[in-house]
């Protein structure tokens, strides 16, 4: 078990922890979030004992092990097997050690410690999860310094994995992963044997690989037990019970001021006023947790564009006079939501570039529309911002002729405020680089925006105002990404990237995971779909169908807000009492009235999507 207890740390005069405590038994997997800055990676710190505690202990079992993945990622001409099985120290000088023994006794205490840490089966173990993480046999084979420093890492991840820690930590470990690495990651940490502690903004990792949330706020750790949508309404009841309460006592506390204001000076109720003030001292002011900081994106709007606005036809397209994707016959209209999907290697960044216009075809015909504007974010792009340059300035090398008040503006709707448009890049957070640089791809509203990754470094709450950002996007959006949630809820249609082809994926984004997941699964063919050619249905009949899904959407979630205030109400003891039967009655009737209503609401919505879904095909 991890016990913290009371504890104390602050850094250049700023308290992180003002007597926080929690408790992690043994082997229980838990995600540890907060807001940024409020000191989630220095609590790593202090559990391995990089930083010394102020007050406060942190206590684990005597002899545990604590693993995470190091900041330096691995390099050299060491190949990646033997990096990942170099991981766990004890196998790697046991073995050592037996191939110099002479003594009988140690030799044979050696190979019995060998095989109670099943040192045998290793090799296929590390193999295991380097497959796992996107690497090929063949790859496996070759030495660390064949590989780019976000690869490496992957390796330094795989070989934390092998050596099975008592207590793993994990500091975002999908920033380097794509979608199948991310799923197979989840998918291992859940069956992982011992404790673990993850940061992460990945709400599908927080969701599936771990029974618990560790909350850091305000200087102080609370566990709830559940995935983070879990944690996420208990906060939102708990802040709106708060809130209420906090509403109530300023009533209270006005009242009795009143009374003070009014009688303190007159002798006859003195003594009543008197009574109040004391009263007034003693009310604990009850404070309902911080709001989360809202973040936005603000994308401007394109003009509509005669469809298609891309048209491949024939296109065979790589590097070096070598093919990578063939036999491309796709298209994209301008209100098209397509996540590409398909294992590491086989072409999805190709294809993003080919759409962007960043890499020409081999061979075949590329159609695109006259005025045809393309938005490209791809992870590089926010190392290559000017170090030493301010947000403001890259925006004005952009935008010479704009006034500063604009420019300013600009930044601001990507939440970048007054300070940090003129802090120069280097000072930023990795969110803030990412935002600025999904500025600099959007500022001259795309037809076409093409995203790869754009959430690695962004939090939670930016992910979510990235959703919102997109679904209200006007122009087509083409999404390369290892967040299952921002797919889910953006994407209508997935295009499998595999085998040198491009088709589409006819089932939903859990079969795709499911698919992902299932052991040594064979690769499977796509099954082909005519491309689309033309659209049966008027592009005014399409447009009215998208505003009838966006209202039978708002629909569901009015009547979904209304149940969970009936339920706040249902669930006060008071209601209960024999006195107001016939008031919980009533409550219980408006109740049955609200979910009879959601489930006629979510019929139309899904009758409403259905018909839309036909109209494209």
């Amino acid at each position: 078990m991890l016990v913290i207890e009371d504890l104390h740390f602050s850094i250049e005069g700023r308290p992180l922890f003002a007597g926080a405590s929690a408790r992690i038994p043994a082997g229980h997997k838990v995600g540890l979030v907060g807001r940024n800055g409020s000191g989630k990676t220095t609590l790593f710190r202090l559990i391995r004992g990089e930083l010394a505690v102020e007050g406060g202990a942190i206590r684990l079992p005597n002899r545990a092990r604590i693993g995470g993945v190091a900041q330096e990622a691995p390099a050299g001409a060491t190949s990646l097997l033997d990096t990942v099985l170099a991981a766990d120290t004890e196998r790697a000088s046991l073995m050592a050690e037996a191939e110099t023994a002479t003594d009988a006794a140690r030799i044979a205490a050696v190979q019995a410690r060998l095989t109670d840490i099943d040192a045998w089966s290793a090799e296929g173990r590390a193999s295991s999860i380097l497959k796992g993480l996107g690497f090929t046999e063949d790859e496996m084979r070759q030495p660390c310094s064949d590989f780019s420093g976000g690869w490496r890492m992957r390796v330094a991840l795989a070989g934390v994995l092998f050596a099975q820690p008592d207590l793993l930590l994990l500091d975002e470990p999908t920033n380097y992963l794509d979608l199948e690495g991310a799923l197979w990651l989840e998918s291992y940490l859940a069956r992982y044997p011992h404790t673990v502690i993850i940061i992460s903004h990945d709400r599908g990792l927080l969701n599936r690989a771990v029974g618990a949330i560790l909350h850091l706020e305000d200087g102080r750790l609370t566990l709830y037990q559940g995935g983070y949508d879990t944690f996420a309404r208990t906060r939102a009841e708990q802040r709106a019970v708060l809130v209420a309460e906090a509403k109530k006592q300023e009533l209270r506390r006005a009242h009795l001021q009143s009374f003070v204001d009014r009688f303190r000076a007159k002798a006859s109720k003195a003594r009543q006023a008197q009574s109040r003030v004391k009263m007034l001292e003693k009310m604990t002011p009850i404070t309902p947790p911080a709001e989360a900081a809202r973040h936005v994106f603000t994308f401007p709007a394109p003009e509509e564009l005669s469809p298609p606005i891309v048209a491949l036809e024939g296109v065979k397209v790589g590097y070096d006079d070598v093919p990578v994707l063939q036999r491309l016959n796709l298209r994209v209209d301008q209100d098209d939501r397509i996540a590409l999907l398909g294992r590491n290697g086989e072409g999805k960044s190709t294809l993003s570039k080919l759409l962007a216009g960043k890499m020409e075809p081999m061979g075949g015909q590329i159609t695109r529309a006259a005025k045809l504007r393309v938005g490209y974010f791809a992870q590089h792009q926010v190392d290559e911002l000017h170090l030493d340059e301010t947000p403001l300035q890259h925006i004005q090398r952009q935008r010479p002729t704009e006034g500063q008040p604009r420019l300013r503006a600009r930044l601001a709707g990507f939440g970048l405020f007054a300070d940090q448009a003129e802090t120069e890049v280097e000072r930023l957070s990795g969110g803030q680089k990412a935002r600025l640089s999904l500025l600099l791809a959007t500022i001259d509203a795309p037809h076409l925006l093409i995203l790869d990754e754009p959430t690695n470094h962004l939090d939670i709450e930016s992910r979510e105002a990235l959703v919102e950002a997109l679904t209200a996007y006007s122009g087509a959006v083409v999404l390369v990404s290892h967040d299952m949630h921002l797919l889910n809820l953006v994407a209508d249609r997935l295009w499998l990237v595999s085998n040198g082809a491009v088709t589409p994926w006819e089932d939903d984004l859990e079969s795709y995971r499911r698919f992902l997941l299932t052991s040594d699964a064979p690769e499977r063919e796509a099954r082909p779909k005519a491309p689309k050619t033309a659209k049966p249905v008027a592009k005014a009949d399409l447009v009215l169908l998208r505003s009838e899904v966006r209202k039978c959407e708002q629909r569901v979630e009015k009547l979904s807000e209304m149940r969970d205030k009936l339920a706040r109400k249902l669930a006060d003891p008071a209601l209960y009492d024999d006195a107001r039967r016939d008031e919980l009655e009533v409550w219980n009737r408006k109740y049955a009235e609200v979910m009879d209503g959601i489930e006629r609401a979510e019929a139309l919505w899904m009758k409403a999507a259905e018909a839309l879904e036909s109209a494209r095909a």
